[in-house]
């Protein structure tokens, strides 16, 4: 992962591989797979669930199959989001359960929608049932008492996804906040989206749970707003996303009397300005009110220390076959490498361990 074109040229390879059907699972199973899902089932999630809450970090059980766009994938995934909602039930180390609208949903219905296209009788039945299956799960959620995020997406269907998701949290946030919806702060008009959001639950008498994250789609947003020519959505500089994503994170400590706050985010700026924040305010690092999340296998020295230190930790853990789940597997390979430097901390902190350890077990003998 610290060398980009390496990165680059085993995805290529993996990809042509997957397309030839070489034999190659095994290989991925063990290597990039392990590293970054916690197993193709949720019963192979038990062991990182377990090792995770060694350490008092908390579990987000994330069904990551993807690129299926019919009525059978939507419900089978709609049943699978479920399961992860009962054992959430179960198991006190479980804090959330997540979803994309897109596993329960037809991008291009959701697309047509927020272009306010007309719908024919299909069309409109169609997302009727996307409305059944989200007011499904997060019933579920609420009488299970599992608080539940709802990804963020592309630009042009988040329009769709937050009207759906306000619509659940006007059900279902009365009296606790179960339902979050996700803001990518490097779009240029989240903070305001964030700010009407929190105005709107005001009005209306509902608690706004906010994730709080930097972005997934920066490459895709700029291609697509080049190619039908309109401003790109995100922002042009990575500094201007994070001075917009700490602006965020002040509003909800601000306003925590109707929000509750996740911040996902490999930052430890960012993770380190919440907790600023907490002490400023007199907050107690283990309020439920507030939480931060990292992928797994990824910026493991943050979620460990903060853990540590009494906040409310979870690492996001993705499952499913591999093969379904080699496109979120290569966004992450993307964003590993894209991510400014992130890599390469990570990598010298690991080497530093490594040697740590060694002059440890040597001191010993």
């Amino acid at each position: 992962m610290n060398q980009n074109w390496l990165v680059k040229l085993g995805t290529f390879f993996i990809k042509l591989f997957i397309f030839l059907h070489f034999p190659i699972k095994k290989l991925i199973k063990v290597t990039v797979f392990e590293q970054f899902c916690g197993g193709e089932t949720l019963h192979e999630c038990n062991k990182t669930i377990e090792n995770l809450d060694k350490s008092h970090i908390g579990t987000i059980l994330d069904y990551s199959v993807e690129g299926e766009d019919n009525e059978k994938s939507f419900d089978k995934t709609t049943q699978e989001v479920l399961l992860t909602i009962e054992k959430a039930n179960e198991n006190i180390s479980i804090p959330f359960a997540v979803f994309k609208v897109t596993g329960i949903a037809s991008m291009d219905l959701l697309e047509k929608i927020q272009n306010e296209e007309e719908l024919d009788n299909d069309d409109k039945a169609a997302f009727e049932r996307v409305r059944e299956r989200m007011n499904i799960l997060c019933g579920r959620a609420h009488a299970l008492k599992v608080r539940i995020f709802v990804d963020a997406e592309e630009s042009w269907i988040q329009d769709t996804i937050d009207t759906l998701t306000y619509g659940m949290m006007e059900k279902y946030n009365q009296e606790v906040c179960i339902v979050y919806n996700t803001f990518q702060m490097y779009r240029k008009d989240m903070l305001q989206n964030l700010k009407d959001a929190t105005q709107h639950a005001r009005e209306s008498n509902f608690l706004l749970g906010v994730k709080l994250v930097r972005g997934a789609y920066m490459e895709k947003e700029r291609q697509r707003s080049h190619e039908e020519n309109y401003c790109e959505p995100v922002h042009e500089t990575k500094a201007a996303t994070d001075h917009d994503y700490n602006l965020g994170v002040d509003f909800c400590v601000e306003n925590r009397n109707i929000i509750s706050l996740c911040v996902g985010t490999h930052n430890e700026f960012s993770c380190k300005h919440l907790v600023d924040l907490m002490q400023k305010n007199q907050i107690a690092p283990a309020d439920k009110h507030f939480y931060f999340a990292q992928l797994l296998g990824m910026s493991d020295n943050i979620s460990y220390n903060l853990s540590k230190a009494g906040y409310n930790v979870a690492k996001y853990v993705p499952y499913g076959p591999v093969e379904a789940v080699m496109p979120y597997l290569f966004r992450r390979a993307d964003e590993n490498t894209s991510v400014s430097g992130q890599a390469s901390r990570e990598f010298t902190l690991i080497k530093r361990e490594i040697v740590r350890r060694k002059r440890l077990a040597f001191h010993k003998k």
